[in-house]
């Protein structure tokens, strides 16, 4: 079960699943109608920007139109991590080493009796013995917890757009990275004890408007709509003030290092089709600012 939950996380964005992966849209837009799409312009190349979903259901597919044709345009894939790369055995045995304690130290002792107890509380709510996790360490725990209740609600990361437009280049276009799951892995495992438990926390908080708010999350997606978006995004944030170091980590330091990436590519005469999560282009420290910050000519599609 352990082998499954590791190869599952590499392979599916790490770090986002926790934030962006509710974002699903319920229906097929076209015409005139806002997406979570953006086109950029610099002097010498384009680029596509696509808000990702990293878990869905099937019915996501097929995607607008316009996302298709934009993609088609392009001849770099841009991807936060290749899911191709997440079936390297030396990169699980590494995930496997990261996330859990060595040398005998348990979960219970890095975190507060009240944390642990929340957690244990969804864990065997979603059908598994906390024992199961006794060694893991709190950012892993939390995002096995977020990925066990998607999969309730029948969300597979299987039918995530990374993965769609992965398996649609392969091959035929050029795929990049704007990070790689082993900086994903550190990340993570960089956290500081404390910063694992507000990690963990955010997703128990999140966890309990999850089902009730993903319709609201899913015509978000679909209409294009970022300000609900961002709201969706960071009302846990908002609520929680003590919770923007993770957030800092986990989104704002993140979409300053992908703009460079992203800026770099612009440098060439490709056009790109960037697909990250949606959360990491909504708000003032989005990418889609952080690029409007620096002139270029940008357009949500």
């Amino acid at each position: 079960m352990k082998k499954v939950f590791f190869w599952r996380m590499l392979a599916f964005g790490v770090a986002l699943t926790l934030f962006a992966s509710s974002a699903l849209a319920g229906e097929k837009g076209g015409g005139g109608q806002k997406s979570f799409l953006w086109k950029i312009q610099s002097n010498v190349a384009t680029a596509f920007i696509l808000g990702s979903v990293h878990l869905a259901k099937p019915d996501l597919y097929p995607l607008p139109q316009k996302i298709e044709e934009s993609f088609d345009k392009s001849g770099i894939l841009a991807l936060e991590a290749d899911p191709a790369t997440a079936q390297d055995t030396a990169l699980l045995q590494q995930m496997l080493a990261a996330a859990t304690y060595s040398e005998g130290g348990l979960l219970k002792e890095h975190l507060s009796r009240e944390t642990f107890e929340l957690a244990r509380h969804e864990i065997e709510r979603l059908g598994l013995p906390m024992e199961a996790f006794s060694r893991t360490k709190p950012w892993f725990l939390a995002m096995s917890i977020e990925t066990l209740e998607f999969q309730r609600l029948d969300y597979d990361p299987e039918n995530g757009i990374d993965v769609y437009f992965a398996r649609k280049a392969a091959g035929k276009k050029r795929i990049v990275e704007l990070e790689s799951f082993d900086y994903q892995i550190r990340l993570l495992n960089g956290f500081s004890d404390q910063e694992q438990e507000l990690f963990l926390l955010y997703t128990l908080k999140d966890l309990a408007t999850l089902q009730d708010g993903i319709e609201e999350l899913m015509a978000a997606w679909h209409n294009g709509d970022t300000k609900t978006m961002e709201g969706l995004v960071t009302k846990t944030l908002s609520e929680s003030p003590e919770l923007r170091p993770v957030f800092e980590k986990l989104f704002y330091k993140r979409n300053r290092e992908m703009t460079a990436r992203i800026e770099q590519l612009l440098k060439g005469k490709k056009t790109i089709f960037v697909v990250v999560g949606a959360a990491h282009l909504v708000g003032k420290e989005s990418i889609i600012e952080l690029l409007r910050g620096k002139g270029y000519s940008i357009e949500q599609m």
